[in-house]
């Protein structure tokens, strides 16, 4: 080969950001390009010359490299991914191939490897991963949610004719209680967004929200949204909203005592005097009895003569759990 052919192929392997490595029989490292070192963070390739190719992988990867090596050595070539730090202890995700390098009677007489740097393609192959895994965490607990509402809705209203615009209007409390949960990158939601699903356009003014922010999973904030619906349907047909000028007041804290808790009350003012049901439907049971079980609090309702109270009390670390 000529000076200026040598010339180009050094130049060709220093712009390239493959890391290009020559590897002895006894799988020791050899020779590393310029591309190779710079990938690798090598300021001086004679202080890993000669070293064993397979330690500088790590895990699954020693065990791959190894074999890799074995393969070339019988004139296969073969791949592999697997993790290697570079000298400077950056981690880095690497897709390899290692093929024989023969001699004129073709015997190997050294192995040659070719890395790649995929860290970034294998952070969004494990964020998809997870997401997916989110996803399906989510949807387990909505789908829930649907059966448990279907299952009460229809139990609790003989005639079809009243079940069907009672399920719907749960579905579409639930149905905005999810979009907030569904936001790009948004994994949870808080306190103060998912009180504010209940104030529609034509109850501003009359619903009063003020509190710290509070974060909460996404199955506790599906589970306090509807919690907040079946009050303000309530509060609409029979309460504080059915009139002008009654009024809801949301307010929170958070309480310390052994552990910081949740301290929420909803008070209802101005309504026509309130009266004990006779029995409790699906939004009374799921207050008190669901929703206790999602965010392990302490819930209470009262049907006092100036209006409907309601309080929830529960460790800040429950509601911020899956």
């Amino acid at each position: 080969m000529s000076i200026s052919s040598e010339r180009f192929v050094e130049a060709a392997l220093a712009a390239s950001d493959d890391c290009i490595k020559v590897i002895g029989l006894d799988g020791s490292l050899q020779y590393m390009s310029e591309g190779g070192k710079r990938v690798m963070e090598v300021d001086d390739f004679e202080v890993i010359k000669g070293c064993p190719w397979p330690d500088f992988w790590q895990d699954q990867g020693n065990i791959d490299a190894r074999a890799a090596v074995d393969a070339a050595l019988q004139g296969r070539t073969v791949r592999f991914t697997g993790f290697a730090n570079t000298l400077k202890g950056s981690r880095r995700f690497w897709d390899v191939k290692v093929s024989p390098i023969l001699a004129e009677d073709g015997s190997v007489e050294s192995i040659l490897s070719v890395s790649r740097d995929i860290t970034t393609v294998k952070n969004f192959e494990d964020e998809q991963i997870l997401l997916r895994g989110e996803l399906s965490h989510r949807m387990k607990n909505l789908l829930a949610l649907v059966q448990s509402i279907a299952r009460q809705t229809l139990r609790d209203d003989a005639e079809m004719a009243v079940a069907k615009p009672a399920f719907l209007a749960r579905l579409a409390a639930l149905g905005r209680a999810h979009d907030i949960l569904i936001q790009p990158n948004q994994t949870a939601t808080t306190l103060e967004a998912v009180a504010k699903t209940v104030v529609e356009d034509q109850l501003m003014g009359r619903i009063f929200i003020d509190g710290p922010l509070i974060t909460l999973s996404p199955k506790s904030g599906l589970a306090i949204a509807l919690a907040f619906h079946e009050l303000t349907t309530n509060a609409i047909k029979y309460g504080a909203l059915s009139n002008q000028h009654g009024t809801v007041s949301i307010t929170w804290e958070v309480a310390n005592s052994d552990e910081e808790r949740l301290s929420l009350q909803w008070v209802e003012r101005g309504g026509p005097i309130v009266k004990q049901p006779e029995k409790k439907g699906f939004g009374s049971r799921m207050i008190e009895r669901a929703l206790e079980a999602y965010v392990r609090g302490e819930v209470r309702v009262d049907y006092l003569p100036t209006g409907v109270t309601f309080s929830l009390n529960a460790p800040l670390r429950f509601l911020a759990e899956g």
